[in-house]
């Protein structure tokens, strides 16, 4: 039943069902009375805030637990994460938990009970308020060691949370005197003929990430981005969308309000960028600002759709979680992000990597705009089933066994752009290899994933929580540019049907 749930709660699913619902939160739990839906499960199992929720279990503990372990699980998807703290305040009553778990106090030292529930809740507080890829955060075990000290953890009932669970991060060198990258940055002053200067800056692309892939990062990255999309932008053949004009100012957006889902998800990136040395404090306002043009700017684009579906109700649902990727790969630079944003929504890769660049969008077919179907999910993720098939087939009926799709976490890596799986510099190899490359390197870049699983996957399909193992754990050892050569052969032999669907999405009458 576990398993079961796991599989039936990715984020628009969840939205549907708990969407600005509160929770019952009764006076009085009769023991007959069994949770029926989704919002009663966690307001019996999750968010225990009362005596009488927890006078009602019959068996307290391993209620809890399997709560808590829910929570975890679905909460790796950073949107309903948001949407969770954003409605009923999940890590303040966890807090308020661990506080009640306090054995005695003093100015100096704080003993927290340990037991299964203090454990497994210590283990979730990290893992909902610290962003990070395998390198960057350290998640603290669920089970108790031997000896003498049983859980060297700290444990925590309030903010900000103990330094420990980050890991020391140092920040690549900027190496802009490379021989190799002083070419890339050349190919950017020619301009003689589109073609042949797009597939120049191309190939030295591909050179330096099986070069030297930590080179593309930092200010470097910024310059070839903003260079390489502004070119693209600026010719025709390039472009898949028309050119819309947007005229609005600060002043003009300023008083729009954002959904507490972003609001959080700006605290969230926020507080990543600044781990990173990315951001600085004053990184907030100029986010807010940058979603609220963004908000507008793709309003003009949408078109109006009747529906019963929540997530088809005004603006998309989630978090922006390319735009935030996008404001930190700009080192915080609000007019550069959205100058960049402006030309990049243009071009037929935004339609993959932003996800709300799509939504309820005139771009999309009638049918497919009711749906309220991603082309990321009937594009991307299908094609990543069928190659899987082909390429590592064990991987492919591993997940058979399993029922479990690969296209449910291969959509949640992609909507949430990787975060809390790849450290922050693969994170922006994935998108400069898509944003370079093409959309279609989505789609490999996923299978090289599945292709350095296999192991895993195999091991996990055995002791049957395939599932959790990928929704949970971060993508150890997995780097970009290892599989850069596996994937350029991908591309060879699928490019022409994967990229000939992908420009299929828009409505040809527009």
């Amino acid at each position: 039943s576990f398993l079961g749930l796991v599989n039936l709660l990715p984020y628009p699913a969840v939205y549907e069902l708990v969407g600005n619902q509160d929770l019952p939160n009764k006076a009085e739990y009769s023991l007959r009375e069994v949770p029926t839906c989704v919002i009663d499960i966690i307001d019996r199992l999750i968010i225990l805030n009362s005596e009488a929720k927890i006078r009602s279990l019959f068996n307290y503990e391993q209620s809890h637990i399997f709560g808590l372990r829910l929570l975890s699980v679905v909460c790796c998807d950073l949107d309903t994460l948001l949407l969770l703290e954003a409605q009923y305040q999940v890590s303040e009553v966890l807090l308020n938990a661990q506080e009640e778990n306090i054995l005695e106090t003093s100015e100096s030292h704080r003993n927290f009970i340990i037991d299964g529930l203090s454990v497994e809740r210590n283990h979730v507080l990290v893992r909902i308020n610290f962003i990070g890829g395998p390198m960057e955060r350290i998640l603290p075990p669920r089970v108790l060691e031997k000896g003498d000290d049983p859980y060297p953890w700290p444990m925590f009932s309030s903010y900000p949370l103990p330094d420990c669970y980050l890991s020391e991060v140092t920040r690549n060198a900027d190496l802009k005197q490379d021989n190799d990258l002083g070419k890339l940055l050349l190919c950017f002053k020619m301009s003689d003929k589109q073609t042949e200067w797009i597939e120049n800056c191309r190939r030295q692309f591909c050179k330096m990430m099986k070069a030297k892939p930590d080179i593309i990062s930092g200010s470097t990255l910024l310059e070839l981005l903003e260079k390489f999309v502004l070119h693209l932008s600026e010719n025709l053949s390039e472009c898949y969308f028309p050119s819309v004009e947007y005229t609005a100012t600060d002043a003009n957006v300023k008083n729009e309000s954002l959904s507490s889902v972003q609001q959080l998800g700006i605290k969230m990136t926020v507080r990543y960028g600044k781990f990173l040395n990315l951001l600085k404090d004053s990184a907030e306002n100029d986010l807010t600002l940058i979603l609220k043009h963004c908000e507008r700017f793709l309003k003009q684009q949408q078109a109006p759709v009747k529906s019963s579906l929540l997530c088809l109700q005004g603006t998309y649902a989630g978090h922006d979680w390319f735009v935030s990727s996008l404001f930190m790969i700009m080192l915080g630079d609000k007019e550069k992000t959205l100058r960049f944003l402006q030309q990049f929504s243009r071009l037929l890769t935004s339609a993959f990597l932003w996800l709300p660049r799509l939504h309820i969008s005139r771009y999309l077919a009638t049918d497919t705009l009711e749906s309220g179907i991603h082309p990321v999910y009937f594009c991307s993720t299908h094609y990543i089933e069928m190659l899987l098939k082909v390429e590592v087939p064990l991987v492919f009926s591993a997940f058979h066994m399993s029922g479990f799709a690969p296209s449910q976490i291969c959509l949640q890596w992609i909507t949430q752009c990787f975060w809390n799986y790849l450290d922050w510099i693969e994170i922006c190899h994935y998108i400069a290899t898509c944003v370079f490359l093409g959309p279609d390197y989505q789609v490999y870049i996923c299978i090289a994933i599945f292709k350095h699983l296999q192991q895993d996957i195999l091991q996990h399909t055995q002791t049957q929580d395939l599932q959790v193992f990928l929704k949970e754990e971060a993508l150890h050892g997995f780097r970009v540019s290892d599989y850069f050569e596996y994937m350029e052969i991908l591309e060879q032999n699928y490019r022409t049907v994967v990229l000939r669907d992908m420009r299929n999405v828009r409505v040809q009458s527009t």
